[in-house]
């Protein structure tokens, strides 16, 4: 038996729409993000259990979802740690791919995102068998997960592409 897991964006915040790079900082959704927070619990009312990153922009996306499961906050699903960059213009992080293993500075590297990723699968695998798990967290845990259950690009490719938006990824494990 395996485990579906279905991958959701946090909503839209204030900061994504003025070009700010949250990173660790809490966020707050926009009006147009919580319209969307709504949708995304229209779309999926037949999980079992979702996980979110704590970050307030996350957990307000879940909250306003409203599903009626358990709803479990897990650090390892947060945002890259930007570290003196938290909440300066996303212009400002530069080619995300020249810190897939050098940090921001103070924070992290996207393979201790990557890493954080990867802990947090095992045990959705080891306890979430034969169950449909939610998950709304931010870009750079995407971006883990199409690595490792996805396309399986090299996330120097996958940190740079273009985001395109899309009502939830859908993986194995």
């Amino acid at each position: 038996m395996t485990v579906k897991l279905i991958y959701e964006t946090h909503a839209t915040t204030l900061d994504n729409e003025q070009g700010i790079a949250t990173g660790w900082l809490p966020g707050e959704l926009s009006a147009e993000g919580r319209r969307q927070a709504v949708e995304l619990g229209e779309r999926h009312r037949d999980v079992d259990v979702v996980f979110s990153s704590d970050l307030r922009r996350a957990v307000q996306t879940v909250e306003l979802a409203g599903p009626a499961v358990p709803h479990l906050q897990d650090w390892r699903l947060r945002e890259c740690d930007y570290g003196e960059l938290n909440g300066a213009s996303a212009g400002q992080l530069g080619p995300r791919r020249a810190r897939i293993d050098l940090p921001f500075p103070g924070g992290q590297s996207y393979s201790d995102v990557l890493a954080l990723t990867e802990s947090f699968l095992a045990d959705v695998s080891r306890w979430y068998v034969g169950r449909r798990v939610l998950v709304v967290a931010h870009s750079a845990n995407r971006w883990c997960l199409d690595h490792l259950l996805g396309s399986g690009l090299p996330l120097e490719e996958l940190v740079d592409a273009p985001f395109e938006w899309q009502s939830g990824w859908e993986y194995e494990l």
